[in-house]
């Protein structure tokens, strides 16, 4: 015995095996959308630590893809910002910073002979590197003797080093922190006592 399926029964027999294949898709498209709202408020909720470990170095050592991404990231941030509202809190982040030089020259050897003290100048320019605004950090200036011994530890709180002039013009910045990128050159007038033969500058938050 042999047969035919009726045009009509052929029809039926697609449109039950189509039915299930469009319901899968369907259902993956509202799991990818519903994963999606997850990572974009998840982001919103955890972005005062999140910002933080993903901010790439913008002084050439982070990759452009990387840097790239994340200014996107950071667009996508600031609209929900916008839509949702922020609470922007200080990052403090030592890794932030790159000590680019520091020079430490004095200023009147024939006064430090008399008085027993050095007047010099330390002259330091710091730069933040990370892809967001951090805290500006103290600075410490370690004096050491022919032999490499400490002999004096020196620390400069940001209200001190930096310029008068850039704190005008940042007058928050104890709030907002240093922007990404941004140089600061600052010149320090220090006595140093008459041993004194080295020096080392490093950054640091108390």
């Amino acid at each position: 015995m042999h047969g035919a399926l009726s045009q009509d029964k052929q029809n039926v027999s697609k449109a039950d095996i189509a039915a299930p294949a469009e319901k899968k898709r369907t259902k993956l498209a509202l799991q990818l959308c519903f994963f999606a709202l997850l990572l974009v408020f998840g982001e919103h909720l955890s972005r005062n630590s999140l910002l933080p470990t993903l901010a790439p170095r913008v002084d050439g050592t982070s990759h452009s893809f990387a840097v790239s991404a994340f200014s996107v990231l950071q667009r996508v941030d600031q609209k929900l910002c916008h839509a949702l509202g922020c609470v922007n809190r200080p990052v403090r982040d030592f890794a932030a910073w790159k000590i680019i030089s520091a020079t430490l020259s004095p200023e009147s050897a024939g006064e430090g002979l008399k008085s027993g003290v050095n007047q010099s100048l330390l002259q330091v320019e710091i730069q933040n590197r990370l892809a967001i605004a951090v805290l500006p950090p103290n600075l410490e200036i370690s004096l050491t003797d022919a032999e490499e011994s400490e002999i004096q530890s020196i620390q400069i709180s940001p209200k001190e080093w930096l310029p008068i002039a850039w704190q005008e013009s940042h007058s928050d910045f104890l709030r907002t922190g240093i922007p990404s990128g941004e140089q600061i050159q600052s010149e320090l007038p220090i006595s140093l006592p008459q041993n004194a033969a080295g020096y080392r500058v490093r950054v640091f938050y108390p």
